[in-house]
Order: C-alpha cells, then structure tokens, then sequence
C-alpha cells in the first residue's frame, strides 16, 4: 500500500481522506521453497529507503491489474475485486500528472514509500517519463476507459473524477500523436500512419480497448468518439500481407517496420474488432478477423506466438503477453461475428497454458494462480511470475471462464502433436558457385528486422546458390528473402524434385524503397514466387541477375497443420495457404468430425463424420479442423 505524498501536479481521488492505494510490485521472483520474493526494477540504490534503480511500481502494470479486477468484477460481480480496481485506479491516477505542460502525461515508476522516479536508470524514453505521451499512458487510457464504465452506475462520483482523469489524457494525445492526424510516412517505401501512439499500433491497440469501453458507456463525448476514430484507423492501415504473401494478414506492431511483427503487446485484432462493434466499421471487423483468421492460424501452425517474426520467426521465447493478446483477438472477433472457428483457434491457443506449448508443461496452476515468466527459444520454463505475466494470465482466464466450450478445449489440449508451418533455409548453408560470398554484418538485428542466421550471401551475375532442404511432403511456396535496398536486377529461382527440374519464377533484388521513417536501409521483406515448388522438392537453386544481398528462403506449405491432444481429445488444424481450394489426406487411424471454416474463421459446412485415411477440403484461405473425442 504505496503513501500518496502530497506533491505539485499529482493528486487523486480522495488524496486526503485515504492517503495509501494499492499496486502491484513489479517482479516476483521464485524462492528455492516454492515461494514468491517481490522485487523490483534495476538495482536496489537506496537500502535504508528501498529504493530501485527504477522502483518497486509502475503505471503499466497498476493499470492492467487494474483492468483484471475490473473485469472480474463485471462479469462475477466479485465485491473484492470491485475494491481493488478502485484502489488501484486511485494509485494510477496518482502517477498521471494533473497539471503544468505535460499534463495527461504519466509517470511511469514509483517507489515503495511513494516517492516518484520520473528519470529511471536505465534511461527509459521519454525522460522524464511524463515528458511525452508513451505506452503507459496508453494503458492508463486503457484502465480508465474500462474504470469508468464499471463504476458509472455503481459509484457515479469516482466515474466522474475517472472521466476527468480521461478527458485530462485525451487532451494530452491530441496535442501529441492525434495532432498529426491525417498525415503519413513512409517506411521502406511503405506509407504509414504518422498518428498512431508512440507511432506504435501495439500501444495505441491498448488504448484503443480503453476508447471502445468508454465510448460505450459515453456515446455523446464527441472529444473520444473522435479519438477511437482515428486511432484505429491507423491501426487497420497497419494490416499487411495476406493468402500466401507475408505476414498473411497480419496488423503490424510498428509503423517504422514492414517487416517486424512481435507478439508481446499483439492487442491489435482485440482492440480493432472491439472498436469496430461500437463505431460500426463492417471493414474494420474484417481486416481483424484477417488477423485472427488467416495470421494467427499460421502463426499457430508454425510453433505459436514467438516474441518476434523478423521477418522470419527469430526470438522462439514465448510468454503470457503473447499468448493472451491471440486469445483476446481471436474471442474477440468470434464474438462480434459468429465465427465459430476462431473460437477453437481460441482453445488452441490457451491449451498454451495447460500444456500444448514448446515445453510441454503447465505453465498456469488453476489452484493458485501462479503462472511462469515464460518459455526460452531452448525451452525452459522461467519459473517467475512477474506482474505483466501474472496480469495477461490472469486476462486469459477470465476470457476462458466467460467462454466455457473454449475453456473445456483448452484444457483438454495438453500436449503440442505438429507444428508444420513456416520454415526458413538459411542462404549461408547452400553450395556457392562464382563468386558469391557469405558476409556476417556486425549485428543479426538491422533496426527493424533481423539477418536470419545473422549472415546473408552477396552474389552478383551468374553466382548460383543451391539450398538442400528435406524433401517436402507436400507443394509448398517460396518466398526469397533479399535485401531490397541494396542491389539491382533479379534472381531465377527453380526447384528439383527427383528428375524433374522446375521453374518457380524470379525474384527482385532491390526495390525502389525510400527509408523515410525506417531505422535502416535495409528491407527484408518476404517474396512468393509465382509456382509453388512440387512435393518432394529437395534442393532449390537461385541464379543472379545482378547483384543481391540474400538473406534467406521462407517455406510455406500449402498446407500448414497443427496437432494437439489430449488423454480425451484431440484437435488438428489444417491452414490452406492459397486461393484455390486445397485437399489434405488424413493421417488418423480413426473416426473423427471434419469442419470447415473460410478465411475469416466463418463455418461453411456442418460437421460431418470421416473414417480414418479419408481426404478432406480445406476453403481458400481457410482452414478445416479435425476432432477426435
């Protein structure tokens, strides 16, 4: 229970009759005995005071709890949770700045005693931390949308100071990102909104989610309706790619990067699909369901939400924000729609923490709450159980809990069967004719993507490069990997599959893509090549022309599976990475229920009965489940 000093420019609800509110310490570190230390940020500086390099509390993670309790509260009608929310609404208002030229801005750390740590070592940005809007202040935003519409009718005088505390950060965000509205940049030759929040669609979905909450409670707050507005336009211009062509229709995290999507932070479709309900934007629900439908469903078959696709999938680590973020999104525009297949990529996707995730183990006790800090690239679990993973669990849950056919999946799914999604073939690991060469830059990450492998071949006319890969078991498609602001011309690109030698089409080496915004030159952007390489493709051969930086070959199938079962059930996704209607042989060894889906996640046949080996349909762009009970 942090003291509430009184100080110039932060005050909060009933500063002077309850001086203490609650927040949540930052770190929670496992003990030897099973047991939680609380911890906080950086190094402790002061022991006598308790102080730490950055402090024992922040804005981000006060405000997502209090998003838990205040949804606990809404759908249990829990009375506890109820308190909580408001005491740790009063705490984070507390971190708002009331007054001066950074007002609506927020603090982001805070001592155990109270005490404000503006300017946190390491340097964090914006420095001083209320100096400029940020992603507190848009889960701040985020918490104080959700607050208000919880206690408009229960305690109307705290939802009337939350609504001056929101009118306060809208005033702050139109005098920052929202006064560029209307403007673009450019990255890499891509046009991009110039207005989203901290020119991030991560932080701005969150707020967003804050917006929708509000805007449903206050319909007539013309100042908000105007914000959700704009803000999530920018978030659906964010939407890239699509059946087949990288990042398969994803929305994009960064408005500096068309080739960088991460998972943590990912309220993207959650945030879109909820804002398109309450402003009616039809389009708005589309593009989130490309994302959840199409993107995600690829993004589980090719090992689930890693921390970073860049453009291939490099940071394997995978934690609780990752996860919640495609669970939220895929419930959410089930929801709004009725697409009754993303609600079993939901269960899918929350089997995570029941098992059916790369270490496979729980990673979430029902009777405690303890959750895990996350899974490593190698696999190992991080037993922590910090605030932010601890939040985003518990988010899920409560998703899980209003939605009971997904939980009962979910739970049942506790083991990982297939991932065979996406895989990359490694430009350094092929057999090099001419003169081409393998360079290793001084770092894998460019500022916005990363070298796969952290080396690329350079290669100019007439240098050939043969990729040996396993021989594939069915057709899938190619999509080179070049440095496309840097060389000239295209590379050829064919595929042998025992005597047959066949041409995939070409490749560009370079393209004509103004940096603008973009942290580098470098753009490694993702290319499908017209023919899709035949089953049993074995070696993939490139010949220049020109001259090119190539990074690597991302392989997709034309159909991508992931399995999960259970001791009572069992569940496999097939994705259909193309246009055309695709057909898949079963492998199973017994009855089961085929359902198809289409490419928003919509069913478009009823569940019918298969005997075992029978072929199965999947819709362009969708993708079929199959059962077992």
């Amino acid at each position: 229970m942090p003291l509430l000093p009184n100080i110039a420019g932060h005050t909060t609800y009933r500063q002077d009759a309850e001086p203490t509110a609650r927040a949540p310490w930052v770190y929670a570190d496992r003990q030897s005995d099973g047991s939680f230390k609380r911890v906080g940020g950086g190094p402790i500086t002061d022991a006598a005071k308790g102080w730490y390099a950055q402090g024992a509390f922040d804005a981000d993670d006060i405000s997502r709890s209090a998003v838990v309790y205040l949804r606990d509260w809404a759908q249990n009608g829990t009375a506890t949770s109820k308190q909580t929310a408001y005491e740790l609404l009063r705490s984070l208002t507390y971190l708002q700045t009331s007054s001066g030229p950074n007002a609506g801005n927020v603090v982001l750390w805070q001592q155990s005693d109270g005490t404000l740590n503006p300017s946190a070592i390491p340097v964090e940005l914006p420095d001083p931390s209320d100096s400029a809007e940020s992603f507190w202040l848009a889960r701040t935003v985020w918490a104080l949308g959700e607050g208000y519409a919880g206690f408009k009718k229960t305690d109307p005088t705290f939802a009337s100071f939350l609504q001056q505390r929101m009118t306060l950060a809208l005033g702050a965000l139109d005098r920052q990102s929202l006064a560029k509205y209307g403007r673009t940049d450019v990255a890499n030759g891509v046009r991009v909104p110039s207005w989203l929040l901290v020119g991030s669609a991560s932080a701005t979905s969150e707020a967003v989610l804050g917006l929708s909450a509000y805007v449903k409670a206050e319909p007539g707050d013309r100042t908000a309706v105007t914000a959700l507005a704009r803000y999530s336009e920018g978030i659906a211009r964010l939407s890239s790619g699509g059946v087949g062509q990288w990042p398969f229709g994803a929305l994009l995290p960064e408005a500096n990067s068309p080739t960088f999507w991460h998972a943590w932070g990912g309220m993207e479709p959650a945030a879109l699909s909820t804002a398109a309900t309450v402003l009616h934007r039809a389009d708005y629900q589309r593009i989130a369901a490309t994302d959840a439908a199409q993107f995600t469903a690829q993004l589980l078959a090719t090992g689930g939400p890693v921390n970073g696709w860049t453009p291939t999938p490099a940071d394997q680590t995978q934690i609780a924000y990752g996860v919640d973020s495609r669970v939220q999104g895929l419930l959410a525009v089930a929801d709004a729609t009725g697409a009754s297949g993303l609600t079993q990529l939901a269960g899918a996707q929350a089997a995570w923490y029941f098992g059916a995730n790369p270490a496979g183990v729980p990673v979430y006790d029902p009777a405690t709450g303890v959750c895990v800090d996350g899974i490593g690239g190698d696999k190992t679990v991080n037993r922590n159980c910090g605030a932010e993973s601890s939040i985003h669990t518990e988010l899920s849950m409560l998703a899980l809990d209003a939605h009971p056919a997904v939980a009962a999946a979910a739970t049942a799914l506790t083991k990982t069967t297939a991932t065979e999604g996406l895989t990359v073939a490694e430009a350094e690991n092929g057999t090099l004719a001419g003169s081409a060469t393998i360079v290793t830059p001084p770092s894998a990450w460019t500022g916005s993507a990363n070298w796969s492998g952290g080396k690329y071949v350079q290669a100019k006319s007439g240098d050939t490069i043969t990729l040996t890969i396993p021989a594939t078991a069915g057709p899938v498609t190619v999509m080179p990997i070049a440095n496309l602001g840097s060389g000239s011309g295209r590379t050829d690109w064919t595929a042998t599959s025992g005597r047959r030698t066949i041409s995939l089409g070409s490749s560009d080496n370079a393209r004509a893509a103004r940096q603008g915004i973009a942290p580098t030159t470098v753009f490694l952007l993702p290319q499908s090549l017209r023919t899709q390489a035949p089953t049993g493709t074995v070696t993939l051969k490139a010949t220049v022309r020109g001259s090119v930086q190539l990074d690597a070959v991302l392989l997709q199938p034309v159909v991508s599976h992931l399995g999960l079962s259970g001791a009572t059930a069992g569940l496999d996704v097939y994705i259909n990475g193309t246009n055309r209607q695709a057909i898949q042989q079963l492998p199973t060894t017994g009855p089961v229920t085929v359902t198809r889906f289409d490419r928003y996640g919509k069913q478009v046949t009823a569940p019918t009965r298969a005997g075992a080996h029978g072929a199965i349909a999947i819709e362009p762009g969708g993708f079929t489940t199959v059962t077992t009970r």
